[in-house]
């Protein structure tokens, strides 16, 4: 199993009726050197102008990115290139990252190699701490910038420090 960090940034708060702007990805391990970034072009003519300010894009510049087709498939080949075993979709919220990436993964592809589930970074780290109510971002060293990389990057070493903690997880 192959663990990786996601974020994402979207012009609105759900996928198909709203686009994802960008999305970062990284795999969790030392060094967290193997990332993937990209930037996608609207997929609705619906936006919430506060929604799509929080990437720091515009929607002249987000018109100009890259069709979701061929981010899609290059996501898909990094993650089976950069896994050992099942990938693992690991997030601070899953509930929105992850529901972006099902849809265009489903919407362009018609798969999802990340298959239905994911992991909630927080979630691990109240179970590790025995405490539903513990907080878990002061373990970020990158500052969460809203640009998808740095966040994922930001969560991947909450992550890593965890299992510094004593956290059992396995990241191959």
């Amino acid at each position: 199993m192959s663990y990786f960090s996601v974020d994402i940034e979207a012009d609105g708060p759900a996928p198909g009726l709203y686009s994802m702007v960008s999305f970062g990805a990284v795999v969790v391990e030392a060094g967290l050197n193997r990332t993937f970034y990209a930037e996608l072009k609207p997929i609705s003519d619906r936006w919430i102008p506060e929604s799509l300010a929080v990437s720091g894009f515009t929607r002249e510049q987000m018109i100009r990115f890259e069709d979701p087709i061929p981010v899609m498939t290059r996501f898909e080949e990094w993650i089976n290139a950069n896994s050992k075993g099942r990938p693992i979709f690991i997030a601070d919220n899953p509930g929105f990252d992850f529901a972006f990436i099902n849809y265009y993964f489903h919407a362009f592809l018609g798969r999802n190699p990340f298959g239905f589930s994911s992991r909630r970074i927080g979630d691990l780290y109240c179970g590790a701490k025995l405490d539903t109510f513990a907080k878990w971002k002061h373990l970020r060293e990158t500052n969460h910038s809203h640009n998808a990389l740095d966040d994922a990057k930001g969560n991947a070493e909450a992550i890593l420090k965890m299992q510094d903690m004593g956290l059992k997880i396995r990241l191959d």
